[in-house]
């Protein structure tokens, strides 16, 4: 298994380094509160592990020049971020910066074996870029519940064959590496917090609304995944009792009210109804709708497809001022897929949520679009397994 710090001094020296970048050793003594020779000790030993190294001399501070330390550039964590319709797969340097990015679709219906396979294939096109030394922790995000205990997706609503199947072991035994398993939308709440517009902030949600739709809730800079792993679930928040039927087996969810799939059905309906005739162009000329086909024809004037994307942000704020009213967050993110229908969909989700939150909750409340786009989950996967590997060792005595 990769080197890991071993322990609490050690770990808080590699964060810092990986988030501000090389430091002298007189500034990194200011942040830990380290005397100089505890600190040359800690830092000896991680060089000797191989994370970190010198990087020449600061400029001076009056008298002896310090040495700079930064992370050892062989440093290398992989992100796979699993989504319903495609596949991302990255590897970035010990700050986090990508190095290479591969994508491709892939259906997550076809199954885990074949999913992760494919996975493992687009990870050994970056091996073969000469990007991979070795790796030294993997992050898995999926488009389901999961047990992050366990590594594991459980009872996925749009994941058949994925129930329980041990993601974290088998990628694992495949690379010989620590891996973490989660849900896709924490890791695009986490990539957020790393490298988007969440930096300066702790508390916040990000919505992400693609073929299904969940919620990622940072609590003070930490994923708050509730006691199980599926908070933020909210897509199977029910909307209407007499709704349509949602993929998870019950009626009105938000989801089956403006997903992916319920935007699709609700396209094709009106380009079939004659309601609008742009649509109805693009149907013929494509064999089937998606969100990009209705942001087209509402950028082009549709009356209809902007009744579609209003009709559906209006669903998304419903929900999300209870949100607000509830967890009083400083900034919500609208991020995935259809979330790439725009300010139309941003304008909808706004008025509903200023209008039905609490005023005190809303009175400094940004909510706004994600700038990471499909960068978000894999900069968050590689988050989430650094903060991992550059972790002190547990505590042996018994609790």
């Amino acid at each position: 298994m990769p080197a890991r710090p071993q322990n609490v001094h050690q770990a808080r020296l590699l964060r810092l380094l990986r988030d501000e970048g090389p430091r002298s050793r007189a500034e990194l003594g200011d942040v830990v509160r380290l005397s100089r020779s505890k600190l040359a000790v800690e830092l000896d030993r991680l060089v000797e592990l191989g994370l970190v190294e010198g990087a020449g001399l600061a400029a001076s501070r009056g008298g002896r020049r310090s040495g700079i330390v930064r992370l050892s550039p062989s440093l290398r964590f992989v992100a796979f971020d699993i989504g319903a319709t495609s596949i991302d797969v990255a590897v970035t340097d010990g700050a986090l910066e990508v190095l290479g990015h591969v994508s491709e679709a892939c259906d997550v219906r076809q199954g885990a074996t074949a999913v992760l396979d494919r996975a493992l294939d687009l990870l050994g096109k970056l091996r073969d870029e000469g990007l991979i030394p070795r790796v030294h922790g993997t992050g898995i995000g999926v488009p389901g519940p999961v047990s992050f205990r366990d590594g594991m997706p459980v009872v996925p609503p749009i994941m058949p064959g994925w129930d329980r199947f041990p993601v974290r072991d088998a990628i694992g035994a495949e690379l010989g590496c620590p891996v973490l398993v989660d849900n896709d939308v924490n890791l695009m709440a986490l990539g957020e917090l790393h490298a988007g517009l969440a930096r300066s902030v702790d508390d916040f949600l990000l919505v992400k609304i693609g073929t299904g739709i969940g919620c990622g809730i940072v609590v003070d800079g930490a994923i708050y995944r509730g006691v199980s792993g599926s908070a933020g679930d909210i897509g199977h928040i029910r909307i209407d009792d007499d709704g349509p039927i949602c993929a998870c087996g019950n009626a009105g969810c938000l989801e089956a009210y403006f997903g992916g799939a319920a935007l699709a059905r609700d396209a094709r309906a009106a380009a079939r109804s004659g309601e609008s005739p742009q649509l109805a162009a693009l149907l013929e000329a494509h064999g089937e709708l998606s969100g990009e086909h209705v942001a087209q024809a509402a950028a082009a004037g549709d009356p209809a497809s902007v009744r579609i994307i209003r009709e559906g942000g209006r669903h998304v704020g419903q929900v999300l001022a209870g949100l607000v009213s509830f967890f009083n967050p400083g900034l919500v993110i609208i991020a995935g897929g259809v979330a790439g229908l725009g300010h139309t969909l941003l304008a909808e989700i706004r008025s509903v949520v200023y209008r039905r939150s609490a005023p005190l909750a809303t009175g400094n409340l940004p909510i706004v679009l994600s700038e990471l786009a499909g960068a978000a989950g894999v900069v968050g996967g590689a988050r989430l397994i650094s903060d991992h590997v550059f972790s002190p060792p547990p505590d042996p005595r018994p609790s």
